[in-house]
């Protein structure tokens, strides 16, 4: 029995998110269903209560009416004491089990279990998902849903059941009474449902049109805070303010629009509800005076009929809830329930441990455009050798390099490694044995060690400092200290590295990069924050971490280049020349064209001779 409730709340769903809602609260929950359904049983449990409380108060009043008054306690001592348990013991003990049930069992699970789900499958999205909306944006969305759908499921389990339990125990209650009372109240459930099928759809309407304006405003805020250094540089404080009270405005419609819905409800609902203790208590009142009900039938009667109003109240907000979260839910699930755009081969191998082999054979890649990115490119980059791919910005080197990580997959043709077809091989195995140092490095708000460590998480604090002297960060990653004090490698870099200067962040992607020590390694515009003096001696650190190894370097400033075995010249998606760097300049080409724009390129001329 116990086994039934051990649930592992971070076990993987199967399949995507569906986009049906049903589903997608399926896909969610599946799982969990034996908890929920022990929630369920609970809460009805402790429902069932107030209908024998109410009986209990009738025949209470009913045992006094009819005997003596100095004979009351004598005559009803077990009735009495049977109350006094049913209070004191067994209505506290059913109220506390459904109370821990929910908030110690149903609740920690079910919302570890659906935000893991959703956040697992985003992580697991293409990069084009990525491209085409706000972080800020699908992380409030992660966030929503999975806290919606957690609030459906206790809103259900702690009031719906709860009330389901109190109503069907209150019907066979008066139709023991008489069934005239209990017509009453069929009648007025049935307006009561009426109301809320007809307030409810547009609720969710509403809400779900509110939690939309809401994530809105959530990525503009931060899509402006993380790009803060930008506003404050361009002063586009004003500008920013626009579009963010812009999108409060629209999010204050919104709001105003559901809160329109929902007093209206509320004034339908408790009007709805004063008509009930009027009705059941007056029809208990004219049974009683012509001689069908008893006083503890009147009781009772009243009893249930105050609950019953009350309890109306409380379940149809908590409807509303339900609906708002429903609507919140179906939201989230519109930005976040689509299927992996590029997911592993289901017959993909793992990657064996890579000589270097890359072709490329008639690779189309577009971006869904006609211009931009590769056209029919043919390319062959032999084991250990290192080529330098150079043109001009929107030519297509780091389209190149995209796909050769696979972040996309080419529109058509081929490209292997070793002779691997990348789309029939997994993902992970092969990034594993790729690094790659970009323009723009990405660094997480963590300690100096743990973003190195990034590169190979397994690596003791010893082959991190190799790896960062090598990189020639050693140095001025002692210096770092964050806002709390921390020294060194154990620093802080703050969010996407804000604590270091451009070329500190190449650095520190230089280190991880080495510390990876994959046989493939990609340069894109790595060096490209350094000053000239730190890039000769991060040039002459990086020929022995090249060594034996495939690289594939990209590169503006052409000196940076001219020691590769063969530099590839790419021009609007296609390549237009192929050599040596000697080679290239002797064509009078493309190349030359680039090299004879650059200054500095006469000075590593004559350097390199």
């Amino acid at each position: 029995m116990m086994r039934m409730f051990r649930i592992d709340p971070y076990a993987s769903a199967q399949g995507s998110p569906p986009q049906a809602l049903g589903r997608f609260y399926h896909w969610c929950l599946r799982g969990s269903f034996p908890i929920i359904a022990l929630g369920l049983f609970a809460s009805m449990l402790a429902g069932s209560m107030e209908v024998l409380s109410s009986l209990l108060l009738g025949l209470v009043v009913d045992s006094a009416v009819e005997s003596l008054p100095d004979q009351v306690f004598a005559e009803n001592v077990f009735l009495l004491i049977f109350a006094v348990l049913f209070f004191l013991l067994a209505r506290p003990i059913a109220f506390g089990c459904s109370s821990a049930v929910s908030s110690t069992l149903v609740l920690p699970i079910v919302s570890a279990q659906v935000l893991s789900r959703l956040h697992r499958h985003t992580l697991d999205q293409s990069v084009t998902f990525f491209d085409d909306d706000f972080a800020g944006r699908i992380s409030q969305k992660q966030l929503q849903a999975s806290r919606a759908v957690a609030d459906t499921v206790m809103e259900v389990i702690n009031v719906v059941a709860f009330a389901l339990a109190s109503l069907v125990g209150s019907m066979a209650l008066l139709l023991y009474i008489d069934i005239r009372v209990a017509l009453a109240l069929a009648v007025w459930l049935a307006i009561y449902i009426i109301l809320i099928r007809w307030f409810l759809p547009r609720i969710r309407m509403q809400s779900a049109s509110r939690a939309g304006a809401r994530s809105l405003l959530s990525g503009q805020i931060v899509d402006t805070l993380s790009n803060i250094r930008t506003v404050k540089m361009f002063a586009h404080h004003r500008h920013e303010d626009r579009a963010a009270l812009d999108a409060m405005e629209n999010f204050r419609q919104k709001a105003v629009g559901f809160g329109k819905v929902a007093s209206s409800f509320r004034f339908c609902l408790m009007l709805l509800s004063g008509i009930l203790p009027v009705l059941l208590v007056g029809g208990a009142l004219w049974l009683w005076s012509i001689g069908v009900a008893t006083a503890g039938d009147i009781a009772a009667t009243g009893s249930v009929a105050i609950r019953i109003a009350q309890m109306s109240g409380w379940v149809s907000f908590t409807l509303m809830a339900v609906y708002s979260n429903v609507g919140e839910a179906e939201d989230g699930m519109k930005t976040l329930a689509f299927p992996h755009q590029m997911p592993d081969n289901p017959n993909a191998v793992e990657l064996p441990e890579l000589a270097g082999n890359i072709t490329f054979r008639k690779v189309t890649f577009l971006y869904g455009n006609r211009l931009g990115g590769l056209n029919d490119v043919n390319l062959e980059v032999m084991p250990g050798e290192h080529i330098g791919l150079v043109g001009e910005s929107g030519a297509g080197k780091s389209t190149l390099a995209s796909l050769l990580m696979r972040l996309y997959d080419p529109e058509s043709g081929i490209i292997t490694i070793d002779g691997h077809d990348l789309r029939k091989v997994t993902q992970e195995s092969l990034r594993r044995q790729i690094s790659m140092v970009t323009q723009e490095t990405s660094m997480f708000n963590r300690s100096v060690l743990e973003n190195i460590a990034y590169g190979l998480p397994d690596a003791t604090r010893d082959e991190v400092i190799e790896a960062t002297r090598k990189a020639h960060a050693h140095e001025f990653v002692l210096d770092l200290r964050d806002p709390m004090g921390r020294k060194g490698y154990e620093a802080y870099l703050g969010e996407r590295g804000v604590r270091l200067s451009g070329g500190q962040r190449q650095r520190i992607a230089l280190a991880r990069a080495v510390l990876k020590n994959a046989p493939i390694l990609v340069l894109d515009e790595a060096t490209s924050e350094l000053d000239s003096t730190v890039e000769a001696s991060i040039q002459r650190a990086l020929l022995s971490v090249m060594e034996g190894k495939t690289v594939i370097a990209i590169a503006h400033r052409l000196s940076t280049i001219i020691r590769m075995n063969r530099i590839v010249v790419l021009h609007k998606g296609r390549i237009v020349e192929e050599g040596s760097y000697h080679e290239l300049l002797a064509m009078h080409g493309h190349f030359a064209s680039h090299w004879d724009e650059q200054v500095g390129g006469f000075i590593a001329l004559e350097e390199f001779a």
